[in-house]
Order: C-alpha cells, then sequence, then structure tokens
C-alpha cells in the first residue's frame, strides 16, 4: 500500500509544477499584451507625426524636429528648403485624385533621395519643406541644389499606361540657429512664390535673392 506521505508529497509537487506552469503561461500572455499595447502605442505615435499619404513627418513633427537639429548642429550650415507643384490642381482634374496621390508619392520619395539622411517632411497638400545640411551656404552652392532638385522633380512620373511631368517652385535660405528657424522658413517660403511667378523652375536665380517679408 503507497505510503500516505509520499502520495501527499507527490500531489504537492504536481501541483506546485501545474502552478508554475500557469504562472508561467500568465507571464507570457501578459508579456504579449504588453509587446501589442507597445506597438499600438508606437503606431499611434507615428500616425500623430507622419503624413498617412508620403510617409513622411507632418508639419508639426517637422518644426519639432528641425529645432532639435539647429540645436545639435555645433554651427554647421543648414537650409530651410520649401517647394510646391506648379499646377498641382490640373493633375487632380485631368487624371483623377489617384494620380494626385501618386504625384504626391513620387515628389516625397524624389525629395527623399535628393535630402539623403536630412530631414524632409510634407507640410499639407502639395507643401513641402527639409533642412539640409551644407557644406557652405554661399549663392553658388544654393543655385546649383536649387538646380538639381527641380530637375530632379520634372522627370516624367508613370501613371499606369501613361506619364505626366509635374514641375515644382523651390525656394532655399540659409538658417543660422533655431531662433531663425521661422524667419528662414519664411524667407525660403517668399523664394519660392518669387520662383512660381517668374516660371517656376526656370527662375533659379531668383531663388536665393528673394526679400525678407515680415508678414510671413
Amino acid at each position: 500500500m503507497p505510503d500516505p506521505m509520499t502520495i501527499a508529497s507527490g500531489l504537492s509537487a504536481a501541483g506546485a509544477i501545474v502552478s508554475a506552469w500557469q504562472l508561467r503561461r500568465r507571464a507570457q500572455r501578459a508579456e504579449t499584451q504588453l509587446e501589442l499595447l507597445q506597438a499600438e502605442l508606437e503606431a499611434e505615435r507615428h500616425a500623430a507625426s507622419h503624413d498617412p499619404l508620403t510617409g513622411l513627418p507632418n508639419r508639426r513633427a517637422f518644426y519639432r524636429l528641425a529645432a532639435a537639429l539647429l540645436t545639435d548642429a555645433a554651427g554647421q550650415p543648414l537650409v530651410a528648403i520649401v517647394l510646391d507643384l506648379d499646377d498641382f490642381k490640373q493633375v487632380n482634374d485631368r487624371y483623377g485624385h489617384a494620380a494626385g496621390d501618386q504625384v504626391l508619392i513620387s515628389t516625397a520619395q524624389r525629395l527623399s533621395a535628393f535630402a539623403g539622411d536630412n530631414l524632409v517632411a510634407r507640410l499639407g497638400g502639395d507643401e513641402f519643406a527639409g533642412l539640409l545640411a551644407s557644406p557652405t551656404v554661399d549663392r553658388r552652392w544654393i543655385e546649383h541644389a536649387t538646380r538639381r532638385l527641380c530637375e530632379a522633380l520634372a522627370a516624367p512620373i508613370p501613371l499606369g499606361t501613361r506619364t505626366v511631368r509635374v514641375t515644382a517652385s523651390v525656394g532655399l535660405a540659409p538658417v543660422h540657429g533655431p531662433a531663425q528657424l521661422t524667419d528662414a522658413l519664411c524667407r525660403a517660403d517668399a523664394a519660392m512664390y518669387q520662383a512660381k511667378s517668374l516660371g517656376g523652375a526656370r527662375a533659379t536665380r531668383q531663388l536665393v535673392e528673394a526679400p525678407h517679408l515680415a508678414e510671413c
């Protein structure tokens, strides 16, 4: 006949094993739930700070990230860039909003490729912005950068069985510190509109000569 103490010890050991297994299962479920919550939180944060169409930072995130970059720039020359597409409404009117979305996505991709590791963002609509590190901020560099970017943006964009060409007006302005970000974007915006009034991508010479506009 089995010893009652032995039986009790065996049952106790088995109970301890079952309890440990249950605790481990609960810990695993809690860990999985925590990972899901963290992923959801990260997705919500990303959605709050990024444009859903292009994946670029949105306007609010751009100003926050640009201010942080300017604070850490340690004297490195930085250039603010503002651009918008010329006659973009015609793309939507002629080809439809799906085509317009593809043009915006292509523009975002080309701007990102041009900027490399630098900050670029979609401010809204067909308006984009960036903050570029540069070896210098003299007129020649700005003219050259503007010309290259305009050429990249003007390349044909495939839309199914057809292609479209969309030019952009671009403005650049040096930034000398966190406190001057708004002023630099204002001057870049003024340069962009001056370029648009003079023929978009053909007005690269005027892009570095735009006056400061206090009402921006």
